[in-house]
């Protein structure tokens, strides 16, 4: 267990590559025995000093969902970051150059509740809390160095998590659908990036059901002493690799009858 003076140092750490637009060493690196609680304490501390600059909360976003990244990862656990209000993009908007390091961006189905969620949840209750569902965007990036480049060890759960799970921003589309509407786990995107076809997937790439993410975040933020908010926006979780998003990046992406929505990067 990493001590409170260590926790400290690698927030303060994330928070200055976050602001300077540079990465840092693997905690996993400088911390061999570091734990999941222990990066989950990192990111705690960050949305300490967060909500203290004045940044709000407005959701959370749930990642590792799929069986391909948690086997690649080696783990057999989803992971969760926190949605802050300088994060959201409307859809068809241009990120700035210059605002993030590397981003990539990621397909998803996003809810958007209308009552709290804490705890032991069944599928029911995520489905009554949830006032809709709408087509999403994740654009990941990553204040941790994606591999150390000494050693070539890529980073590891734990370094993830203390990024906050490495999210950057959210893009919601305009469509937004009660969440009986549609069955979630056949509802899914094409993903063209620049014009060309890269990516496709379908919900039931997250955990054989959106709402499966839900349940879990709700029981693991119940452990953290935490609770998913009225009004605030879950990501579900990807249905799709990462998609990198250089300078000159146009993402757009298809959900059907579910709907759209893209972003640009300058």
């Amino acid at each position: 267990m990493l001590s409170d003076a260590e926790v400290a140092q690698a927030a303060d750490d994330l928070l200055q590559a976050e602001k300077a637009r540079r990465q840092i060493g693997l905690l996993s690196l400088r911390h061999p025995g570091m734990t999941l609680d222990d990066a989950y304490r990192i990111q705690s501390a960050q949305m300490v000093r967060k909500l203290e600059a004045g940044r709000r909360i407005i959701g959370w976003k749930i990642g590792l969902t799929s069986k391909v990244m948690q086997d690649a990862l080696g783990i057999d656990t989803p992971d969760s970051g926190v949605l802050y209000d300088d994060m959201a993009f409307a859809s068809g908007a241009t990120v700035p150059d210059g605002r993030f390091i590397q981003p990539r961006v990621e397909a998803e189905i996003a809810f958007v509740m209308k009552a709290p969620l804490e705890g032991e949840v069944s599928r029911a209750e995520v489905i009554a809390a949830t006032d809709y569902v709408v087509p999403s965007l994740e654009i990941l990036d990553t204040r941790i160095l994606r591999a150390d480049p000494e050693t070539g060890k890529a980073r590891i759960i734990v370094d993830t998590v203390s990024d906050n799970a490495a999210n950057a921003g959210i893009v919601l589309g305009p469509e937004r659908h009660a969440p009986e509407a549609f069955d979630l786990r056949w509802t899914g995107a094409i993903l063209h990036r620049n014009g060309e076809v890269v990516a496709t997937g379908l919900g039931a790439a997250v955990l054989n059901d959106p709402v499966t993410g839900l349940v879990w975040l709700a029981r693991r933020m119940g452990q953290y002493g935490q609770r998913i908010e009225a009004g605030q926006v879950v990501l579900s979780g990807s249905f799709i690799a990462p998609i990198e998003c250089p300078p000159g990046t146009g993402i757009e992406a298809y959900f059907g009858p579910f709907g759209g929505v893209s972003v640009a990067f300058a």
